[in-house]
């Protein structure tokens, strides 16, 4: 082998190892820390557990109404995931198929609100819920994922279905397909790279999400999980022990979707890379 494809290779694990390193370093360090004591971490921050305190878990779980967030944040995350992924690749799938007057028009409309930051949103999301009777409840705050996440959908979506050949949709015409039949049978199990990559970006950023959390609920009991970590770590705030234990609670869900939709992530991101 080159000296210069070696020292390549070399440069490049190093490269790798580093961003390795930063990227997953918190995490494993915050996973360490879920299973010490606060006395444990003032006495050597970086050590490795001296017993894995798996108690802690149920304690963080059972006496900070964490069953409570958890239950919310997963029904109104599968619910909000659902709606914009259905909805969003129908849309997709019309603006990447069909040319009809206006088509560029609300591709366009729908890209730019991509770019808005969500501050300048929240006040009219706000007014409208309080207008419909939707404040503070779980139906309205769905409603706004959905209506926050549909528009990054749509654009991803319509990037990919755009280049699917036309010849196969032509071919479901003539063999007596339908429109609904063309997207669920043809467009759909295609697609389904990019639609799962979208599902995985949506749950992850819905998952997570706090703004519209804290300005659009104020009941206790229908609070998601980043709110219930606010008052967690508030009510733990010399406990650095039990606060990593919290995090890591929150942690875990997304971490298991991302084990399991990860192979049809990578086909989704780098779909049309390569023709």
């Amino acid at each position: 082998m080159p000296h210069s494809k070696v020292i390549t290779r070399a440069l490049l694990l190093i490269a790798i190892s580093l961003y390795t390193a930063f990227s997953a370093g918190p995490f494993a360090w915050t996973a360490m820390l879920s299973l010490r004591t606060t006395s444990e971490i003032s006495k050597a921050p970086y050590a490795w557990p001296e017993s894995f305190r798996w108690q802690k878990y149920v304690e963080a779980w059972t006496g900070s109404n964490y069953d409570t967030y958890f239950l919310n944040s997963m029904v109104i995350t599968v619910l909000a995931v659902l709606v914009t992924t259905i909805v969003g690749a129908m849309a997709a799938h019309c603006l990447a198929r069909y040319r009809f007057r206006g088509n560029r028009l609300i591709y366009f409309i729908i890209f730019s609100t991509i770019i808005f930051p969500p501050q300048i949103t929240i006040i009219a999301l706000f007014q409208t819920l309080v207008d419909y009777g939707l404040y503070n409840s779980r139906v309205g705050l769905i409603l706004v994922y959905v209506s926050v996440q549909l528009p990054l959908t749509v654009f991803l979506l319509e990037g990919f279905f755009a280049r699917l050949p036309q010849d196969l949709f032509d071919a479901a015409r003539m063999d007596g397909y339908s429109d609904a039949e063309i997207f669920w049978k043809i467009t759909v199990p295609i697609g389904m790279p990019a639609i799962v990559t979208t599902v995985i970006l949506n749950t992850v950023h819905i998952w997570n999400e706090f703004l519209y959390a804290v300005v659009l609920i104020s009941d206790e009991s229908k609070r998601t999980l980043p709110l219930g970590i606010q008052k967690f770590m508030g009510d733990q705030l010399e406990d650095i022990g039990m606060i990593a234990t919290g995090m890591m609670i929150a942690v875990i869900p997304i971490v298991i979707v991302y084990a399991i939709f990860s192979e049809k992530l990578i086909q989704g991101m780098t779909a049309g890379a390569v023709k």
